[in-house]
């Protein structure tokens, strides 16, 4: 499968992404964290409400659980999210000098940081060669036929040797606006869509 074909598409109906590496690399392992289990909206609120007062690890390491909580209320789970991002800010001081790490392992030594979040890091943090999936890209690459696996995490394997490295930074980013406006998980605009004619999902469950 031409996955420049695939890229080129998906550009039609996508604004242009984020400038990789240029965010702060503390703030995106955050609002990562703050995004898990909820919408972008609600991830943009309260990112932005906790970073107008709280923007180092060692501000949010000494603020009081109940201030963090009221500040991320809007992503939900804010009870755990609070201790969690008050665990990892500690983890940063403590064991990286307060520094983000530049390394998927140790990212995903801290306190709840998994795959994806560590990718997220690396590639809007720091401008790496990572290949974050969440279930957008687990979902798309499915439908497409990219590959066939049950888990992001075996998503995450398959699609990196299925898609050459240099397209890593960018398959996030596409493939999760993607599927907000075009490939949703429900109703698919398959219409709009110029990957019909390869696309495995709308040959054997839309055409059908």
């Amino acid at each position: 499968m031409d996955i420049q074909s695939i890229i080129r598409e998906m550009r039609k109906h996508v604004d242009s992404g984020p400038v990789v590496g240029n965010e702060d690399p503390f703030h995106v392992l955050i609002a990562t964290v703050l995004s898990q289990r909820t919408k972008d909206q609600n991830t943009e609120k309260a990112a932005g409400r906790l970073f107008s007062k709280y923007r180092t690890p060692q501000a949010i390491a000494s603020a009081p659980v109940a201030e963090l909580e009221g500040l991320i209320k809007s992503s939900g789970f804010y009870k755990v999210k609070a201790r969690r991002i008050k665990r990892i800010s500690r983890q940063l001081i403590d064991i990286f000098g307060g520094k983000v790490p530049n390394d998927r392992e140790k990212l995903m030594s801290l306190d709840g940081v998994g795959p994806k979040t560590a990718g997220c890091v690396i590639v809007y943090g720091f401008d790496n060669d990572e290949l974050p999936v969440d279930t957008h890209v687990h979902r798309i690459s499915n439908r497409l036929g990219l590959v066939r696996t049950k888990t992001p995490e075996k998503t995450e394997h398959a699609l990196k040797k299925a898609v050459p490295r240099k397209y890593w930074k960018v398959i996030n980013h596409l493939m999760v606006s993607f599927g907000q406006k075009v490939c949703m998980p429900r109703n698919p605009r398959c219409s709009v869509c110029g990957l019909r004619g390869i696309c495995n999902y709308y040959r054997t469950v839309i055409a059908k």
